[in-house]
């Protein structure tokens, strides 16, 4: 009873596809498949943004290297 076997779930889609219509079915598979292609399209698009962004310094931010000099007491 804990768990339900493979006629189970056929017999559910069986019901989902007689409520529905595999018309509508098919609709929200090709939708759900359109946000992820999306959501894929545009977490890559961060990604390469995100490693533009930190390639490039902030401008007025400059290294200066200099020599430090311990100070004498004379």
């Amino acid at each position: 009873m804990g768990s339900l076997s493979i006629w189970h779930w056929l017999i559910v889609l069986v019901i989902v596809a007689l409520v529905f219509g595999t018309k509508k079915i098919r609709n929200i598979g090709e939708d759900l498949g359109g946000a992820v292609k999306g959501f894929k399209k545009g977490m890559n698009e961060a990604t390469s943004e995100g490693t533009e962004t930190t390639d490039k310094k902030p401008a007025g931010t400059e290294t200066i290297d200099v020599q430090a000099k311990e100070k004498s007491d004379s």
